[in-house]
């Protein structure tokens, strides 16, 4: 068998079309590839798109007891980054509803405006080795969930100066 060689794309219906495009291009800092009354394509990097959107008509939010996706997760190349980012959202209102070090992963979750969970992280290791050997310690076996943070005060911390395994330890 041969793996997919990338995610290319994920797809959102959705009852309120421009609102969703307005928040993934602000959350994403996105741009609009391709748009009509019923369907619309954006993208913030080399692929023609990635968060694509189906008119529906319908407004009925997915719940806890929905089956199907739980969440999309998009991975930062920095703590710098994805700081930046929770900063650049937050001064425009939008601010995540659960923040978490996975262990692999420090991770800020958003709600888009249909309901969908967004994550939006940065991976805590550099390379796979090191996550491995992580996993072999138990830690991940004895919290999968992880230790919630203060996006402010991990921010504060990394202001001035703390060091990047500082800030990403999990507890």
């Amino acid at each position: 068998m041969t793996a997919p060689a990338k995610l290319a794309h994920i797809v959102l219906r959705t009852g309120q079309l421009q609102t969703m495009i307005d928040w993934y291009c602000d959350v994403l800092d996105a741009r609009v590839a391709f748009a009509t009354d019923f369907i619309a394509f954006t993208t913030y990097d080399d692929e023609h798109h990635r968060v694509a959107f189906v008119a529906t008509g319908s407004d009925t939010r997915p719940t806890a007891g929905h089956t199907g996706l739980h969440h999309v997760a998009f991975t930062y190349a920095t703590l710098d980054d994805l700081l930046g980012n929770y900063v650049r959202l937050r001064d425009q209102g939008i601010s995540p509803f659960w923040c978490v070090n996975h262990g692999p992963t420090t991770s800020m979750y958003y709600e888009d405006p249909d309901g969908n969970h967004v994550e939006l992280q940065i991976d805590n290791f550099a390379t796979d080795a090191e996550l491995d050997a992580w996993f072999a310690t138990g830690a991940f076996a004895e919290n999968p969930i992880g230790v919630t943070f203060d996006p402010e005060e991990l921010h504060a911390r990394f202001e001035s100066g703390e060091s990047f395994a500082s800030l990403v330890v999990q507890g």
